[in-house]
């Protein structure tokens, strides 16, 4: 059996599969009915407004409905959609067991425990047929698939079928309103002339529990209490038992045929499910629960899938693998199918039949039967293709693992005819050389070398002690994979030659040269280099199926609804949808080719221009991105992310044409041309504020200035022509305030200017009279300062100067320049083929109109010089001399003259000086050479990517990474999700610490700021460079461990009020730790649950001390409570022998004995254990209770954490997702006490602290 999907949860008793999406309906046992993705494993929504337990549900064909039926005589029709109840339908008497809608007609039958059976419409929500017979509980009603048809199954030990033809003709065909019509009275008590009984099949010895159609063949199969599976045929005429199939060893609780197969499955009370062939009429397999009772099933209507409830949960599953075995050598395909060996050729696209093969399944690609059909055998697992010796190697899982060597023969054989193979026993086998293979025997943990006469030649022992299977690594190296690792293998050597933490590996791909590998498990691919170097991991959430190389070096692979692409890097992305499973074989050119899962070869047309582009790019292979960009076949926005992401925003304005968008690839990639071209365009505020900003970063004098005059803003301006020393700008930005009548604007500007008399007449305007007496005197103006002095109605204030000090005035500027000072940087690659194309589109305009080459020339010229931005003017005078030069050949016109003499009159002799009828694009790249001209030798990096996003890239599903990288967001949507948190209030100050461990500051010069380098926990001296992958985290499990021994030396201290803090401490930093073994995690499970343990009794026995002497019951109930959580013990004995004390004082002897009793059988020390023999022996002369307590030691309970009330077992409760403790169910929907930041009954995934855990 292969389990595709498990879910925990209380009883499952109803199953229904959705016929086209991957989807499973549950019906618990606990009154919940939960819509589950199997693919995804998630739970996508539930529904609880059943009283009671849910026994039967079901999906309606094509409609968005389900139907439920419950203990709580109701039959509820769902709108999934809507996520609501449409309407309940009443009328049955007892407990509902089965509903099923019709798969034509709008009807649902149900079959309850009143004895009835009930068919429904539920278009107009009434009863329209009642089918009593049975004289005990109806456990099971189905409608027959084609005919009109129910069988049902009763405790009266009874299969029946009826027949609704009748009905049928009553509701359905036209004017049939009066065929068969009876009296009103009559239809209620005997349920009407419209459904009858057509076989009353007996032969069960006690109830039936479940029956069920054949989907096209006249059977019925049946499972009863006397632990038999019935299989029964019928006719026209007549109804009759073919065989009794026996095996189970308790009830059989639900029975059916498989839709594809000629097999039935059966589940049982004994927690078993079996398979039984149905021809031979044998059971096959047998799967087995070690603690769970299976209770229903469910089978897909379309795939080869079915589903089984228990009382645990319920697993999606499939009977066998259907992943057809296949190998590829050059051209040629080689697989299994039907029992034969073929081969296909890529490329003429023949299919041929080889050899037939002995353990190929006769009903199917992937079953096999050994000759004489005795049994059947699970199907070819791998194939191996030898060239050299034209050999064939063939793995299965039979008899827990063998292998099959053939030697393919030159023709094809004829008929059934199969060559003979040489067999072994082994896990794995794989060629390693021209005339060896290799078999893991996992018996004796050695690799056995064979040759081709199936020989053991030579045995090696593998690198690990779990190793449990190998693959194929080049000649004479091997892949072996253990545990959570797979191991790099020199068979002649007998080393290791390199490691690598991974998943489970279930697959190697190998490009055509061996030089890279990918490592597919199920949920991830790992892509490294032939020394596992360079190793880079894809997460999927859906099943990884399949991968191939293509000749680029891009791997494409298959989930199970998508073809997706892998580029070396790890980035990957979807190619199309699948409507199926497929399983790739090869890839070339833009063409794929697969299997299915029925072993016939498809093949794909795919659009390769994304992958390439971005291979491109990562390869620096601009030439290529630069064709791809210009032809067009790439646009969205997920390619412009894609860019941004990558570090290449400039790339991306070449897919831009929304204004917004561009702005914002520009100001990224620091194009400030094209931000201003594109603010100019939008033309809002927020948009030149942030143009501002960017001019300002790279100090773009005249860009700043441009943008704050658009905005209006003047203090920016004023400020900005302060520090760039315009003080004629500054007195016109004065005069501005004044009229705009800004007060503080115009004092703002005199201060900057030092113009003192200027403050004085502002302060003196705005009625400040003291303030500009006080300025006129201590700046010297005596004139002003009397002149003010005269209007003050008061005394005018003192003023002076303290002796040696001096008045401060703004500093003069010394550089006045348009722009600062900026580095000079050379155009990168894409500006110049942004130029380059300009350039060619006029020059492509220019040839169009006839413009002649002398002026395409000028042109180049007039670009060459403009790209050089030199003022011709400036070169005239100064250091360059402004002298006309005498050359001796009289004035500038005679020069003119010889140089256009030069060129001769049209005759055959002199200087040849005609037009050059130049290329277009010859002129392009010349001018664009001349624009590019100004290049200095150094080019600016282009920003690089933050490592906290690096770290962000990997898709982790670790909290404490996403809280590490500053995600915080992320982080507590993970949490929310995974442990169902709701406040994260308690959570900051580990967060804090947790970015703050992340990253080292490196403390600047005064004004600049620090500079902050990301701190990786897989940094190594030994390596020159290597990007961020993991960040540093600050809490560990040795941390942990060592934090609950400080809290256990205070529990014993009795120090309880900082033993709780320090619990409280580690129920906040778990989520928030990262460990790397499945070892580990249940170290930190563990440990959790002594923290859940130790906080609910501290925090009882705290409750304790807080109740007055009189409340003396509740003291004793609160002190009893405390001796039941799992503490160690030296701690169990101390609240032991408390109760002991309390109850013994409370003259309780009774319930004070077994605490005695307990006392003595932990064994504690002498003196404690002598005080407990005295007390139990007083105790047992009067072993009555005094005063009632709400306390049973004989019941197992769980306290409750918030009303420290016991919860008895097999009572309700409501569950705090991460620690698992319980609470009563009306504190539902509060926080959790136990670190008060989880909600009660929330629904989470769990804990996941270890990147193993997000990959299985």
């Amino acid at each position: 059996m292969l389990t595709k999907f498990e879910t925990k949860s209380n009883r499952v008793k109803g199953l229904s599969f959705h016929p086209k999406r991957p989807w499973v309906l549950a019906s618990l046992h606990s009154g919940v009915v939960q819509l589950w993705d199997y693919r995804m494993g998630t739970l996508i929504d539930r529904f609880d407004e059943h009283d009671g337990p849910v026994r039967g549900v079901h999906f309606h064909k094509s409609q968005p409905l389900f139907v439920s039926g419950g203990d709580d005589y109701k039959i509820k029709i769902w709108n999934y959609k809507l996520r609501r109840c449409l309407f309940t339908l009443l009328g049955h008497l007892d407990y509902i067991r089965t509903v099923q809608f019709h798969h034509e007609y709008p009807w649902i039958v149900s079959a309850s425990d009143d004895q009835t059976i009930r068919i429904w419409n539920w278009q107009s929500r009434t009863c329209i047929s009642v089918l009593t017979g049975h004289n005990h509980y109806v456990m099971c009603a189905m409608f027959h698939p084609k005919e009109d048809l129910v069988v049902s199954a009763s405790l009266d030990q009874t299969v029946r079928v009826w027949d609704i033809g009748g009905l049928r003709k009553k509701t359905v065909a036209p004017g049939g309103e009066d065929v068969l019509r009876m009296p009103q009275m009559n239809a209620d008590l005997f349920g009407g002339g419209d459904a009858v009984v057509k076989y009353v099949l007996e032969g069960h010895d006690r109830g039936v529990n479940w029956a069920a159609f054949h989907p096209t063949l006249p059977l019925i199969v049946s499972g009863a209490d006397d632990r038999q599976v019935k299989l029964w045929r019928y006719n026209g005429n007549k109804a009759w038992e073919v065989d009794t199939l026996r095996g189970h060893t308790n009830n059989v609780s639900c029975v059916m045929f498989h839709a594809r197969q000629d097999l039935i499955i059966s589940n049982s009370e004994d927690k078993s499910i079996r398979v039984w062939d149905m021809s031979k009429r044998t059971g096959v397999q047998t799967f087995r629960r070690e603690h769970d009772r299976f209770w229903i099933l469910a089978s897909h209507p379309e795939i080869n899938l079915l589903a089984a409830g228990h009382d645990g949960g319920m697993i999606v599953f499939k009977l066998e693998r259907e992943r057809p075995a296949c190998a590829v050598h050059a051209n040629t395909l080689y697989y299994v199918k039907d029992r034969y060996l073929r081969t296909y050729d890529f490329a003429t696209q023949r299919d041929n039949p080889l050899m037939s093969i002995r353990r190929a399944g006769s009903a199917g690609a992937n079953q096999a039967c050994l000759p004489g059909n005795r049994a059947r055998l699970p199907g070819p697992k791998t194939l191996a293709y030898n060239p050299a010796e034209n050999a064939l190697l063939i793995t299965s899982d039979v008899d827990g693992g063998s292998f099959e060597l053939y030697a393919i023969p030159k023709e094809a054989a004829r008929g059934d005819t199969a060559p003979d193979a040489k067999r072994g026993l082994g896990t794995s086998a794989v060629f390693i050389a021209r005339n060896r293979f290799a078999v893991l025997d996992k018996s004796t943990n050695s690799i056995q070398i064979r040759n081709l006469q199936n020989e053991i030649t030579k045995k090696v022992p593998t690198p690990c002690a779990t190793t449990d299977a190998i693959f194929y690594a080049g000649t004479g190296m091997l892949l072996c994979r253990s545990e959570d690792k797979v191991t790099l293998f020199d068979i002649q050597q007998r080393s290791s030659m390199a490691d690598l933490a991974t998943p489970f590996v279930k697959y190697v791909v190998w490009n055509n040269d061996m030089s890279m590998v990918a490592l597919l498990s199920k949920h991830a691919i790992i892509i490294a280099d032939k020394r596992l170097g360079g190793a880079q991991t894809v997460h999927e959430t859906i099943r990884v199926k399949s991968a191939a190389w293509d000749d680029s070096g891009v791997l494409l692979y298959t989930t199970l609804n998508h073809l997706k692409y892998c580029l070396p890097n790890g980035d990957s992305g979807i190619i199309r949808t699948l409507d199926s499973p497929l399983y790739v074989t090869r890839v070339a050119g833009g063409i794929v080719h697969a299997l299915d899962r029925e072993g016939k070869i498809r093949t794909i047309q795919v659009d390769p221009t994304e992958y390439m582009f971005k291979l491109a790019l990562l390869q620096g292979r601009y030439d290529a991105v630069v064709n791809i960009v210009r032809s067009g076949g790439l646009c969205g926005t997920a390619i412009i992310s894609y860019l941004q992401q990558k570090g290449f925003p400039e790339v991306a304005l070449h897919f831009v044409t929304d204004e917004r968008s561009r702005f914002n690839l520009a100001v990224q990639c620091g194009n400030i041309e094209v931000a201003l071209q594109a603010a100019q365009a939008l033309d809002d505020k927020d948009t030149w504020y942030r143009l501002g900003v960017e001019a300002l970063r790279q100090g773009n004098y005249s860009i700043v200035e441009f943008s704050y005059q658009k905005t209006k803003s003047y203090e920016r301006l004023s400020f900005l022509y302060l520090i760039a020393g315009h003080t004629d700008k500054l007195r016109k930005m004065l005069k501005i305030a004044e009229m705009r009548s800004d007060v503080m604007g115009r004092f703002h500007n005199a201060l900057y200017l030092g113009d003192v008399k200027e403050q004085v007449r502002i302060m003196e305007e705005s009625g400040q009279l003291p303030l500009a007496y006080v300025a006129a005197a201590t700046h010297g103006l005596a004139e002003d300062a009397e002149r003010i002095g005269s209007k003050l109605s008061c005394e005018a204030p003192e003023a002076g100067t303290p002796g040696g000090s001096f008045l401060m005035q703004p500093p003069q500027p010394i550089l006045r320049e348009e722009n600062w000072p900026l580095l000079t940087v050379s155009k990168g690659f894409f500006e110049t083929l942004a130029a380059k194309g300009a350039a060619s589109a006029a020059a492509a305009a220019g040839v169009a109109g006839a413009v002649p080459g002398a002026a395409a020339k000028g042109r180049a010229a007039a670009a060459a010089a403009a790209a050089m931005d030199i003022d011709e003017s400036a070169l005239e005078g100064a250091g360059w001399g402004a002298d006309e030069l005498d050359l001796g050949g009289g004035e500038a016109g005679e020069e003119a003259d010889i140089l256009e003499g030069m060129g001769g009159e049209g005759g055959s002799e002199g200087w040849e000086m005609e037009d050059l009828d130049l290329p277009a694009d010859v002129v392009a790249e010349a001018a664009a050479a001349a624009a590019g001209g100004a290049a200095a030798a150094f080019i600016a990096p282009a920003p690089g990517v933050p490592a906290s996003q690096r770290w962000l890239d990997k898709r982790t599903q670790l909290a404490a990474e996403h809280a590490a990288a500053g995600s915080w967001a992320t982080a507590m949507s993970l949490m929310h999700r995974q442990l169902g948190a709701a406040d994260f209030e308690p959570l900051k100050p580990y967060f804090m610490d947790l970015y703050s461990a992340a990253f080292g500051v490196l403390p600047g010069l005064n004004g600049v700021p620090s500079v902050m380098a990301h701190l990786d926990r897989t940094w190594s001296g030994d390596v020159s460079t290597q990007p961020p992958t993991n960040p540093t985290l600050l809490y560990t499990l040795t941390g942990l461990e060592d934090s609950l021994k400080a809290a256990y030396k205070l529990v014993t201290e009795g120090k309880f009020s900082d033993a709780l803090r320090a619990f409280t401490r580690m129920i906040h930093v778990i989520p928030l730790t990262v460990v790397e073994s499945r070892k580990e995690v249940d170290d930190v499970k563990e440990l959790l649950a002594i923290c859940r343990e130790y906080h609910t009794a501290l925090r009882c026995e705290l409750k304790r001390k807080e109740l007055r002497d009189e409340d003396m019951a509740r003291n004793a109930e609160l002190a009893a409570y405390f001796t039941h959580c799992r503490l160690q013990p030296v701690h169990l004995a101390l609240s032991l022998r408390s109760a002991m004390t309390i109850f013994f004082k409370l003259k309780n002897f009774a319930t004070c004995a077994t605490f005695c009793r307990r006392l003595l059988e932990l064994n504690a020390g002498a003196k404690i254990a002598e005080q407990a023999r005295t007390v139990l022996a007083a105790c047992e002369k009067n072993p009555v209770d005094a005063v009632k307590v709400n306390y049973d030691p004989r019941n197992p309970f769980d306290l409750c954490a918030i009303t420290f009330t016991p919860i008895y077992k097999g009572s309700k409760y409501a569950e705090d997702p991460y620690t698992g403790a319980r609470f009563t169910p009306d504190c539902k929907g509060q926080i959790s006490p136990l670190g008060d930041f989880v909600r009660i009954g929330a629904d989470a995934s769990g804990l996941l602290i270890c990147p193993s855990q997000q990959t299985r």
